[in-house]
């Protein structure tokens, strides 16, 4: 009888244990934001503030009231096919940011303000393309961190990269290696981590983005040198588990400045 119930009990503390821990996974998923990343292909001219015009009197003020911020509004300084603006848009639940436009055509205070650039005619358009991805934050770095306030946005320039790998088993071997140190040794070097994401849907698979903050240039230059100079770095770096050559095939580099707009 004794051991009948204390195979019992044993039983029930196991199933509470592996109850915790499943409870414990949820809560951690559900503390990880989803991030769409639009990038707006224009041309110079009117385009560029049709659409800035856009995002700061219509499309940030409508996000914000679903309750997605801070919303990130950037134009591309450095990088591929300029002009270009970006947006990074966080949320809680990937389906808000999957039925984005549908909810947005719902919101008759946006729809009235979108009017210049949601209706502007094929003769002359509002941009010329949009390409979006959307993402999961690390389990590492789960939310959006803006800059520092000090010294505000007047000449602070974000760094996006886009890591590619061959294969999936690379792709978690290069996220795996956020999170075994590469994460800290960001800080130690003093940039600003902004956000680190895993692409979900989008171009060129498997990938993932993260963006780093700087006060100049000429920060960004130190910052990175004092990151090669890590003696954590070196020691990762070196591991055959984590090396470069195999785990990405491709980075994509762009330079960014905040629009008026922005929130990040």
């Amino acid at each position: 009888m004794q051991r009948r119930q204390f195979l019992a009990a044993s039983l029930a503390t196991s199933a509470a244990a592996f109850m915790g821990d499943a409870s414990a996974q949820k809560s951690r998923a559900r503390s990880r934001e989803f991030y769409l990343i639009r990038r707006y292909q224009l041309q110079n001219g009117s385009q560029t503030k049709l659409t800035e015009d856009y995002f700061k009197g219509a499309l940030l003020p409508a996000l914000n009231r679903m309750g997605m911020n801070p919303v990130g509004a950037f134009a591309l300084e450095f990088g591929p096919e300029t002009p270009r603006y970006h947006l990074l848009i966080p949320s809680d639940s990937v389906e808000a940011l999957a039925t984005l436009d549908l909810r947005l055509a719902r919101d008759t205070e946006f729809m009235e303000q979108a009017r210049p650039f949601w209706n502007a005619p094929a003769a002359t358009p509002a941009f010329q393309r949009i390409v979006s991805s959307l993402l999961v934050a690390f389990e590492g770095w789960p939310k959006i961190t803006p800059p520092e306030a000090s010294g505000g946005k007047s000449g602070r320039i974000y760094q996006m990269r886009t890591y590619e790998s061959a294969s999936d088993q690379d792709h978690v071997r290069k996220v795996e290696m956020f999170h075994s140190g590469e994460l800290e040794i960001f800080k130690r070097a003093g940039a600003q981590p902004v956000f680190f994401g895993d692409a979900l849907v989008g171009p060129r698979l498997p990938n993932l983005t993260y963006m780093l903050s700087f006060a100049s240039m000429e920060d960004l230059n130190k910052s990175w040198a004092a990151f090669g100079a890590d003696p954590a770095w070196k020691k990762l770096s070196a591991s055959p588990r984590f090396s470069f050559e195999q785990i990405v095939s491709n980075i994509s580099n762009r330079i960014l400045t905040p629009l008026a707009a922005s929130q990040i």
